[in-house]
């Protein structure tokens, strides 16, 4: 893991232990996830459409066995489930202004369920322009609900409601690679979301990410 970003993570998880330190940890947090986040900028300004598609560590254990583009569309599919349909229980951004045409996705779906071919085929059919901008929107949002949380907040826990939510969403897949995500999240109390999916998860796909476009190369 990028040492950098993984000493950031682990200072903001230490300061959003305590009352006193929350907010600097929020800042924190922020700081990281602006950093992470120019990472995929910097890969959308930089290579063309067709390279988003491409897997060039197909037969691969690991993240960096995906393409670009499904990188992007998981990572921020996440964080928008678990954004607005767990914690703020308001409207998912994929289905607000025209996203979901505008990326052309066949799935609302975080991915999970897709395998090799199947990820492939996804990935060709995605807007790569359109995909940046609804990721950018689901950042600026949770960024939004991080920046008004309180300390109280963090230990706040989830229900059966809240599961039955976002299976009813049917924004997780039924897929068994899939569908315990759903527990997994609802599991955790507001602390963990941030630590996975809100921080951590960016990393590892991110890093990921950054393989995949160092194989690729430059174009």
């Amino acid at each position: 893991m990028n040492k950098e970003w993984s000493e950031k993570n682990k200072k903001m998880q230490f300061l959003i232990k305590k009352e006193a330190s929350f907010k600097e940890g929020i800042d924190v947090l922020l700081e990281l996830r602006d950093e992470l986040f120019s990472e995929i900028t910097s890969i959308v300004d930089s290579y063309p459409a067709e390279a988003f598609s491409e897997m060039p560590f197909a037969k691969a254990d690991g993240y960096h066995s995906k393409t670009l583009i499904y990188s992007m569309w998981h990572i921020f599919r996440i964080e928008d489930i678990v954004a607005h349909t767990i914690i703020s229980n308001d409207e998912q951004i994929l289905f607000t202004d025209g996203l979901l045409e505008r990326t052309k996705s066949p799935i609302i779906t975080t991915g999970n369920e897709l395998k090799g071919d199947e990820i492939a085929a996804f990935s060709k059919e995605l807007d790569v322009r359109a995909v940046y901008e609804y990721c950018l929107a689901v950042k600026d949002s949770t960024d939004g609900i991080l920046k008004d949380l309180e300390y109280n907040d963090l230990k706040r826990k989830f229900t059966d409601d809240d599961r039955k939510r976002v299976s009813d969403s049917r924004s997780v897949s039924t897929d068994e690679d899939a569908v315990w995500l759903i527990d997994y999240w609802c599991s955790k109390d507001v602390s963990g979301l941030i630590r996975m999916p809100f921080s951590r998860h960016w990393i590892m796909h991110i890093e990921a990410m950054g393989r995949i476009k160092n194989k690729l190369g430059k174009r």
